[in-house]
């Protein structure tokens, strides 16, 4: 008689897209961890070794059921199934992004999981300060009420707020990255924020003669697998709360510039916003300016408690995340994945 294998059992939702990918492979990489179990709306054509899956779409009412079935004997959830279009209709992503993470929240009450790790962003925070040493976990969760990526992040921070109350057995932690870069999710984000149309091998550097300078533009962004590693820790180490996930260096129009070999031309954050409002009504890209407005908004956060509490810390640079995206866009870089197929163009 063999005896069962001893560790942990994790499920993660969304486990085929951008963040997905990078945290399976952490997790399946763990001595502690026994098994993975990756749960998406299509299989990946190759996942990664060691890694089971199961299909759910939690749009549907039905998902309810299919996630009992999965979450069952489960030792966390790492849950960051995420949609972000179609942006002209903000009741579609309503429905699988908000309703659908209360069916996996809800699921992970039922099935009795002690550990939930949700993956919120930066864009749930209120607008807040562009210089260092950035806010740290304690700022306002509001978001910007005009966007619906950071609405719907906002709004899972309060629902997350009455599930803790409820079911303090339930050890919840909640990850606030910057924006998320890696070489082979760059496909999947040109779609998302350019456009089907815009052609990879126009971000080379070089090609673009001019970066504009807005006022505002300031971020944060880290590699994809750095905060992968953070993930990874929150389920193994007994933490709770909330965590900020960046790079050391914020991003700005003339570290861009560099990384692209252009020229900063300082430029009114009005007109950009004029022609990107046009483009998006003409369904020419699918970005739509009040996302644009909520970015000049976002603060910069200090990760200060990510390091002393998790003991994180990134391996890569923002320059580095942001290197690796420009690369993987040019070349077309992608996965065996639905969402992370890679395409230079259409």
């Amino acid at each position: 008689m063999t005896n069962a294998p001893q560790g942990l059992r994790v499920v993660v939702t969304g486990a085929t897209g951008n963040v997905g990918t990078s945290v399976v492979r952490a997790l399946s990489e763990d001595p502690s961890v026994a098994s993975v179990l990756g749960l998406a709306r299509r299989l990946p054509g190759r996942g990664a070794p060691g890694v089971e899956w199961g299909t759910v779409d939690l749009e549907h009412g039905d998902s309810a059921r299919r996630l009992a079935v999965h979450l069952a004997g489960a030792d966390a959830v790492v849950h960051l199934a995420w949609r972000f279009q179609p942006t002209h209709d903000p009741v579609v992503t309503w429905r699988s992004n908000v309703e659908g993470s209360m069916r996996v929240f809800g699921a992970v009450r039922d099935a009795g999981v002690p550990v939930l790790v949700h993956a919120s962003s930066v864009g749930a925070y209120s607008p807040g300060p562009k210089h260092e040493p950035g806010v740290d976990e304690q700022w306002p969760t509001h978001g910007w009420p005009d966007a619906a990526y950071c609405r719907e992040k906002a709004y899972l921070e309060r629902v997350l707020d009455t599930f803790e109350l409820r079911h303090p057995e339930i050890r919840v932690v909640r990850m606030r990255p910057g924006f998320l870069f890696k070489r082979t999710s760059a496909s999947e984000q040109r779609r998302i924020f350019a456009g089907r149309f815009l052609p990879g091998g126009l971000l080379r550097p070089g090609l673009l003669p001019l970066v504009p300078d807005l006022p505002g533009l300031r971020f944060q962004v880290l590699h994809t697998d750095d905060a992968a590693e953070a993930y990874r820790l929150a389920v193994t180490r007994d933490v709770r709360g909330a965590f900020n996930l960046a790079a050391d260096a914020v991003t700005d129009a003339r570290q861009l510039a560099e990384l692209l070999d252009a020229r900063v031309v300082r430029a009114p954050a009005s007109l950009v916003r004029g022609a990107l409002a046009a483009a998006w009504s003409a369904r020419a890209v699918p970005a739509s300016p009040h996302l644009f407005d909520a970015v000049l908004r976002l603060p910069v956060m200090n990760s200060a408690r990510a390091r002393e509490e998790l003991g994180w810390r990134p391996a890569h640079s923002s320059s580095d995340a942001l290197r690796a995206f420009l690369r993987g866009v040019s070349h077309g870089e992608g996965e065996d994945t639905a969402p992370l197929a890679g395409k230079r163009w259409g």
